[in-house]
């Protein structure tokens, strides 16, 4: 049996970008930490000084993910209120992704720390079962939990209209905050 090598510091971190930018699915600290023979620690610690550096890589429910600029296409965005039980996020991440909405983060506006935002980048049923077990597996609460169920999404969408008639569907849900 032969023992990996570890791959070290900035060596490390140029092969974890490239990993990064060359998957269009999130890769686990886990999986990144095996393929470079470190801990699950180290390779948090080297997506910190990654992300101090600017480098655009984003911490999903599903591992971490390199943001690629894609100028080809046009993406509409808007943020919208919403407000519901723990028990309905299901629903509501389903109503936003049953319409080809991309669902980029929840904000809070918590009392003592001001603006929390969580990345969630959840595009289909799967990738919000796959973020919701998750919550189950770690027994974490929602951050909408906070603040009464109260909170704001980035969605994300090809058109304007997906946008519109997911933001129509959740009203009619309940979910959507109007004002």
């Amino acid at each position: 049996m032969t023992e990996q090598k570890k791959i070290l510091g900035e060596e490390r971190r140029a092969f974890l970008l490239q990993l990064l930018k060359e998957s269009d699915t999130p890769l686990t600290g886990s999986d990144l930490a095996s393929r470079t023979n470190v801990s699950r620690q180290v390779i948090v610690g080297d997506i910190t000084l990654l992300k101090a550096k600017n480098e655009p890589i984003i911490a999903t429910s599903q591992g971490y993910m390199y943001l690629k600029q894609n100028n080809s296409t046009l993406v509409y965005e808007k943020t919208i209120a919403c407000r519901h039980t723990p028990n309905e996020a299901e629903k509501e991440l389903n109503i936003l992704v049953d319409h080809g909405v991309t669902v980029k983060d929840v904000k809070i506006e918590h009392a003592v720390y001001g603006d929390l935002t969580a990345s969630i980048m959840v595009s289909n049923r799967q990738e919000v079962k796959q973020f919701l077990e998750k919550l189950r597996k770690t027994n974490a609460s929602l951050l909408s939990e906070l603040t009464g169920g109260v909170h704001l999404h980035t969605i994300t969408a090809s058109n304007k209209s997906a946008l519109d008639k997911a933001e129509n569907a959740l009203k009619e849900a309940g979910i959507l905050l109007e004002s």
